[in-house]
């Protein structure tokens, strides 16, 4: 019912955001990570006009965006380009050094761990990151479980990409909050 609530708020600023929101299901891999969570928004990411990924946040109850760190949820990105995992860490230290400063063993370490992680992608794969609150971030790629970064620090600046206010896609940020921001109103509703 919150979702319908939430979709009736959302209604005036693009309703058709949220009729996909309410007929996209979990992904399998998730149901065990995070099995309450519902879709808080999606967003294309795109560079000099070509699509990059397709973003999708998925929120546990209880989900704050200004303390996301300290929250169970799952941001998704379905690739609709080929990507070698070693860009895809190398950049993703790029956009973490706009969220806060790191020291120089922090960068080096967190970008072996993701170059360890992350696969090379082919267009339609998947890369999942899963927030666990005070202790780090799972990753999962295509429903297949990858590993983890055992460090809260890493997984603040790393979601950050995508939730922080410092980050370089403020559109994508407000998209992917878009549902969340919704359902707090609606629960907060009389």
């Amino acid at each position: 019912m919150k979702n319908v609530a939430a979709c009736a708020l959302l209604a005036g600023a693009g309703g058709i955001f949220c009729l996909q929101a309410l007929a996209q299901a979990l992904p399998q891999e998730l149901r065990a990570c995070v099995p309450t969570a519902t879709l808080s928004g999606q967003a294309s990411m795109t560079f000099l006009g070509f699509e990059v990924y397709q973003a999708t946040l998925w929120v546990a109850p209880g989900f704050v965006q200004t303390a996301y760190e300290q929250s169970l949820f799952a941001l998704d990105l379905a690739y609709r380009r080929d990507f070698s995992g070693a860009d895809i860490a190398q950049r993703s230290i790029a956009e973490m050094r706009r969220q806060a400063p790191m020291t120089p063993v922090q960068e080096a370490s967190w970008e072996s761990q993701m170059r360890a992680l992350f696969p090379d992608v082919r267009t339609g794969d998947r890369i999942t990151g899963v927030n666990q609150p005070a202790t780090g971030v799972v990753f999962w790629s295509n429903g297949r479980l990858l590993g983890e970064v055992r460090d809260p620090a890493f997984a603040k600046q790393f979601f950050g990409i995508w939730l922080s206010p410092q980050t370089s896609e403020p559109q994508l940020r407000r998209a992917l909050l878009a549902q969340a921001k919704a359902a707090a109103l609606a629960s907060t509703a009389p």
